[in-house]
């Protein structure tokens, strides 16, 4: 195409130009534009959202993976979060993200855990074998092996979103404590389907989100089984979106807490409950 019609087209906002030899249209996804100005692979957590899966927090600047040992322009600084690692031509789709495989063992590998264990889940709701995964794992070395099959032990398509995945990565850092994705309770005369539950202990999780309670009639359903479960001797303990996302050590000390007292013989919880008051009046 003639540089006039182009510098034309770029003049009037139909084209983008964001970097030396790089144009792209307006509506071109921002990492295959991020990916193009480095030369590299769009990976991690915009490689899960280019495949319609949910992310624990979508990034301010897009992941982008470059050949180990490659020197970045100073003109590329603040372009993407940048990641280092040679992928194989069959890691890589469409030119510009890497694969499904390939973006799951990547987040296992360089995410925090509740993150990786988010993209995962999502992975797998997808329709992602949790298997085809698993097997490539044997072409990288032990060390990283072991952290991607960490997050393939507890990986589920049962989290309905990553702010449940996020509160399972939470509740699984508390020993003595075994919990249960979407776990359904039943009696004679009542079912229950919870976010979490430990079954051995009595304990519900739920991922309390305003968007399913800001109707009358859903806080009321919800206010009546969670009565239901109380009264059946469940120890049911609500968290919202922002405490589990932003206030991740509370909730954690409160499950812990509360598991503690939960499997404290007799006699002893009263201890459990003077500690733990103690040291909230301390923080």
């Amino acid at each position: 195409m003639p540089w006039r019609l182009i510098g034309r087209a770029v003049a009037a906002g139909l084209v983008l130009h964001p970097g030396n030899g790089i144009y792209a249209l307006p509506s071109a996804h921002h990492g295959r534009v991020a990916a193009g100005r480095l030369a590299g692979v769009a990976s991690h957590r915009t490689a899960a959202v280019h495949w319609g899966w949910k992310v624990k927090t979508v990034p301010a600047l897009p992941d982008v993976t470059i050949p180990t040992g490659r020197k970045l322009r100073a003109s590329a600084e603040g372009v993407a979060t940048v990641h280092r690692r040679t992928l194989a031509a069959t890691e890589v789709s469409d030119g510009w993200a890497t694969t499904p495989i390939r973006t799951v063992i990547d987040c296992c590998l360089d995410l925090p855990f509740d993150e990786a264990l988010s993209v995962f889940d999502s992975a797998l709701r997808a329709g992602l074998p949790r298997r085809i995964v698993v097997a490539a794992t044997a072409a990288l070395g032990p060390r990283h092996r072991a952290r991607v099959l960490r997050v393939a032990r507890y990986a589920t398509a049962k989290a309905a979103n990553p702010f449940e995945s996020v509160l399972r990565a939470i509740a699984l850092g508390v020993d003595n404590a075994t919990w249960e994705p979407q776990h359904r309770i039943r009696y004679d005369d009542f079912y229950a389907r919870v976010d979490l539950a430990d079954e051995a202990l009595g304990i519900v999780l739920e991922a309390d989100s305003f968007d399913f309670h800001g109707e009358r009639a859903a806080l009321t359903r919800d206010c009546e089984r969670y009565d239901e479960l109380v009264a059946r001797g469940w120890l049911v303990l609500r968290f919202t979106w922002e405490q589990v996302m932003l206030r991740p050590a509370w909730v954690a000390r409160v499950i812990e807490r509360t598991v503690r007292r939960r499997g404290a013989p007799d006699g002893v919880e009263q201890g459990l409950m003077t500690q733990a008051d103690a040291f909230e009046a301390s923080a």
